[in-house]
């Protein structure tokens, strides 16, 4: 039963009245049709000026909770538990505020207006997202605020506090999942469709979500997998591999020192330390996988030092703990980490210099250049050059290497440094991919997966439209310290409805004109592999994304043939460069019937160059914008 404005009834009016003709039936139903268009230009008016009051009231409710962040934090900072809930609790009370009033009928009707109302579609959503970080992530973490402190989260006297992580990492998964959603929420808003002036918010608290969003994820991860993983179902061994980035492997370098991780109820300590020089070959070579074994040949099961010369990060990790456990009979190893002397580096910008107190290294040493303090700055130098001029014996070499990183890990263990610094230390050499670790347990290995950790170039982390250039040296010796590299994606465009790339990867040899006299000869191969002295021979690796085709490669302009295969879904193009001292290459690969429309990202091979200085900003040509 309907009514009109006077409150009368239809059923009231036909019961009183006689029945209207067609022609006085049209005609009311035109006048009801005006008085109600006038009725909705009425309301539309009053609705105005309410909804310009709540566009008035939610600005100012969430300007209010932004400006009660800094104190928050401020709180958090000096310690004042009860100081910060109470900061908390006046944040909520305005985001709660905010989103109530864009919830109201009235703002769901100007979400509808054309032209104007997708903005107050996007406010909405800021509101509704700003109200979820407050109360379902906020809320949570601050809950377990002393189980988060990075005090009682890092290690101390060579233990981590397993039983606070446990508690904690139920609350840190909410608080990720909830800004994760709030971030893909917002980055979901078409801002073209926006004006000006709330685009640019929306923009900016987008941008500012993603980082956050990301370290809450890294967080998350690391909530649920450490407690297990440090041993608080059973004690673990992990095979760790000190990259040496001297000698390119695609995920970083070859691997050199060796050494077994354990870890019990949260306590952790070194156990047998070696070298992979010191793990026998195998022949026959160990089965790998066969798309990788046609890449990279047969050598991936054959050594030690050549398990990743694939950048796929778990072939290699398995790989290494197979042919540790073959070669030492009645050992299981239940995960692999793989770092570089740049994490080292990292680690010792928390720490502080850390003292080498070996008897037998400090007599190797005696007498030489070499720092018996290694520092953030004189550390990645002294282990990937100044060593192989000082000491000639590889085995030397390798016990200096060893004793460096022992030393740097007791310092991390043992609580050395700023607690906040070293986590930032780890996250770093996460992001850069100069920090890798693989779990034998499946479920583990699903989260790590997930992570830069992970180091997948199939997977997850591999997805939509990414491209990646790596290292492979094929000089057999110690060159790489003096190469110089530049890796840019450029897209070339759509044909034929599908998109085009070329990867433009720029090589100099820096090293001295005369380095086949100057530098020592286990640095220059010596024309071991026949190489000329001086020179660095590289196997230059290229994947496209998914489905795409390696179309071409050119070194200085000039086409060259490509050793094309296929890792997975992906695409694979190979392609060998030999540089004497001075000389500078160009390589250019392209990559075509690229389906994707993601965004592309671009991996490289982490090298002695911080990764910013190596990954030039894509370049999109005008005619593809």
């Amino acid at each position: 039963m309907t009514t009109i404005d006077d409150g009368i009834t239809h059923d009231h009016i036909q019961k009183n009245q006689r029945r209207p003709s067609k022609r006085e039936q049209r005609r009311r139903l035109f006048f009801q049709i005006a008085l109600g268009a006038f009725g909705l230009l009425l309301i539309a008016a009053g609705a105005g000026v309410v909804v310009a009051h709540q566009v008035s009231s939610v600005r100012s409710q969430l300007e209010m909770a932004m400006d009660l962040v800094p104190q928050l934090r401020d709180n958090l900072e000096n310690g004042d538990h009860q100081a910060a809930k109470i900061s908390l609790e006046a944040i909520q009370a305005q985001t709660s505020g905010a989103r109530s009033t864009t919830a109201g009928p009235l703002w769901k009707i100007a979400s509808y207006v054309p032209e104007y109302g997708s903005n107050f579609s996007a406010v909405r959503e800021v509101a509704v997202s700003a109200d979820d970080i407050a109360i379902r992530a906020a809320g949570p973490l601050l809950d377990k605020y002393d189980s988060l402190n990075w005090q009682t989260l890092s290690p101390t006297d060579g233990g981590v506090n397993v039983t606070q992580l446990e508690d904690a990492a139920p609350s840190i998964r909410a608080a990720a999942d909830t800004v994760r959603l709030s971030y893909e929420r917002l980055a979901a808003i078409d801002l073209d469709a926006l004006r000006p002036e709330v685009a640019e918010p929306v923009r900016a608290v987008t941008e500012q979500l993603k980082p956050v969003s990301g370290a809450l994820a890294t967080a998350s991860s690391a909530a649920q997998l450490l407690p297990s993983m440090l041993g608080a179902d059973g004690e673990r061994n992990y095979l760790v591999l000190v990259q040496n980035s001297a000698e390119s492997r695609a995920t970083g370098g070859i691997p050199g020192a060796i050494a077994v991780l354990k870890a019990a109820n949260g306590r952790i300590s070194l156990g047998e330390q070696s070298s992979a020089g010191a793990i026998e070959a195998f022949t026959p070579a160990l089965d790998v996988d066969t798309d990788q074994e046609k890449l990279y040949t047969k050598r991936l099961g054959t050594q030690m030092q050549n398990v990743n010369l694939t950048p796929h990060f778990p072939t290699a990790a398995e790989t290494a703990k197979r042919m540790w456990e073959a070669r030492r009979p009645g050992q299981t190893i239940d995960g692999v980490l793989a770092l570089d002397p740049v994490v080292l580096a990292h680690l010792l910008e928390a720490t502080g210099p850390v003292d080498l107190t070996d008897p037998v290294v400090v007599s190797a040493i005696d007498g030489t250049s070499l720092p018996q303090s290694l520092t953030q700055d004189n550390v990645v130098s002294t282990l990937l050059s100044d060593v192989y001029r000082e000491i000639e014996e590889p085995a030397a070499q390798d016990a200096y290497f060893a004793a460096v990183a022992a030393s740097i890990f007791s310092a991390f263990t043992d609580g050395g440094g700023d607690s906040e610094q070293l986590i930032k230390a780890l996250s770093t050499s996460a992001q850069e991919r100069r920090l890798y670790l693989w779990s034998n347990v499946r479920d583990e290995q699903n989260i790590i997966s997930s992570t830069a950790l992970g180091g997948e170039v199939t997977g997850s982390d591999a997805g939509g439209a990414s491209f990646g250039a790596y290292f492979n040296d094929g000089t057999g010796a110690k060159m790489d310290y003096y190469a110089s590299r530049t890796v840019q994606l450029v897209q070339t465009c759509q044909h034929d409805g599908y998109g085009e790339y070329t990867v433009h990867l720029t090589v100099q040899n820096k090293a001295p004109l005369d380095a086949a006299a100057s530098l020592p000869s286990y640095v220059t191969g010596d024309g071991a592999f026949g190489v000329e002295p001086g020179n660095f021979r590289t196997n230059y690796v290229f994947y496209g994304p998914s489905q795409a085709l390696v179309a071409s490669a050119r070194i200085n302009g000039i086409p060259v043939p490509i050793g094309a295969g296929k890792h997975g879904q992906r695409p694979v193009g190979t392609v060998t460069l030999e540089l004497a001292p001075g000389e500078t290459a160009l390589i250019d690969i392209g990559f075509t019937r690229v389906v994707q429309d993601s965004e592309p990202k671009l991996q490289v091979t982490p090298s002695v160059q911080a990764v910013q200085d190596v990954i030039i900003p894509m370049d999109r040509r005008e005619s593809c914008q």
